[in-house]
């Protein structure tokens, strides 16, 4: 398998081999005023960095062009949310950004328009640790009755150090990371389906048929750490045994399951929506950095070797570089559904995005099923086609 991603041409829409960059945007034909598609964004405001890199050279994505395409970016407010809703403003997309905290939030647009003066962003309110806050947003967006063409399940928390609850009284972990996202999806659907039925996609009817319309790209960020993800049936809240660094992995390989889960059913059910799965490698975020609280006790020195060795080049990559395997698997045509992407590199820490063979962990599709039940139990939110339906 080659380690040049396939991507395509903006113009054509036909596969082309991604270029090498060495930290330097790449050249192009952009759109009248705007930056070139496809070229890493390493002189944007939105991603300044106090670390000094040693150059290093990747093969970038290049993104088709997603003019008239609307894009939600959960977690968007920095880190890989935020370097991916730039890349798909770059590319054409009006983007919905919901937000936890509305002044970050505001922040991350005022960054997007400084960066890409011409962006169509707003944002709306979301705490994914509560379902009715999911369920607001969703209602909102459903009002709206405007189709989404990307959804990109970002937004997570990483290994708080004591045992945290949601709103609804899950694992902070489990109810953010996935049951969160999980519910979100189900409640937007409606406009996720090929046969979604919006004002804005009836203007299209006389030149494409529902039949031939295709669904939304729903992508997932996972993480390499979901290889070390176990499913304990008597214990998926972590209640009689909660480690931090346990409960993430289990987190982010119940996002894996649930984005090739999605794919099975989409593609069983016919809702023509392409679900895949990205994880950064070891990127250098606010994950890292935001000190003591819901991150780690470790923080503080775990930031110092984070930085030390980004500075290096070897072992940790930037947030442009570390948000191209979701950027491949939300918009690259060739980017088939239960696809896994992911750097390419020695142990996949850094390096160009490529597909990945899927952990062993989440290959099994009974269990995979169960999970899903599971979940939707636990939300109460349930797709077309379950049990109880």
């Amino acid at each position: 398998m080659s380690n040049n991603p396939v991507t395509s041409s903006p113009a054509t829409g036909r596969p082309v081999t991604g270029r090498p960059v060495t930290g330097s945007p790449a050249t192009g034909s952009p759109a009248a005023g705007s930056p070139a598609a496809g070229s890493p964004v390493t002189d944007s405001p939105v991603h300044s960095s106090p670390v000094k890199r040693r150059a290093r050279k990747y093969t970038d994505v290049v993104v088709p062009d997603l003019s008239g395409k609307r894009a939600v970016v959960t977690g968007a407010s920095d880190g890989l949310g935020l370097g991916l809703a730039e890349r798909l403003a770059r590319a054409g997309a009006e983007l919905v950004l919901p937000v936890r905290n509305p002044a970050k939030g505001e922040a991350a647009v005022g960054r997007l328009r400084a960066a890409v003066p011409d962006a169509v962003v707003s944002t709306r309110p979301l705490d994914l640790a509560s379902l009715e806050s999911v369920a607001t947003l969703a209602d909102g967006l459903l009002d709206e009755g405007r189709r989404i063409d990307l959804l990109v399940a970002n937004a997570g928390v990483m290994a708080p150090p004591a045992r945290n609850t949601t709103a609804d009284g899950f694992e902070l972990q489990l109810g953010t990371n996935h049951l969160g996202h999980m519910a979100l999806v189900g409640r937007l659907l409606p406009l996720l389906r090929s046969d979604a039925r919006t004002p804005d996609s009836r203007a299209s009817d006389s030149r494409t048929s529902d039949s031939r319309r295709s669904g939304a790209r729903v992508t997932t960020m996972s993480s390499a750490a979901a290889r070390f993800g176990r499913l304990d049936w008597t214990d998926l809240n972590s209640e009689r045994d909660y480690s931090p660094v346990r409960a993430y992995n289990l987190s982010k390989l119940a996002q894996l399951m649930f984005a090739l889960e999605l794919d099975r059913r989409s593609r069983a059910h016919g809702w023509g929506i392409v679900s895949n799965v990205a994880h950064p490698g070891t990127t250098y975020t606010s994950l890292y950095s935001a000190g003591p609280g819901l991150g780690s006790t470790e923080t503080p020195r775990m930031d110092a070797v984070m930085r030390r060795f980004l500075a290096l080049g070897i072992f940790v990559q930037p947030v442009e570089q570390g948000l191209l395997p979701a950027l491949q698997a939300a918009t690259d045509p060739a980017a088939g559904g239960g696809t896994f992407y992911g750097p390419d590199g020695v142990g996949h820490f850094t390096g160009s995005s490529a597909p990945q063979r899927v952990y062993r962990a989440a290959t099994d599709e009974a269990a995979a099923a169960r999970l899903w039940d599971v979940s939707e139990d636990m939300t109460g939110v349930r797709f077309p086609g379950s049990a109880l339906a």
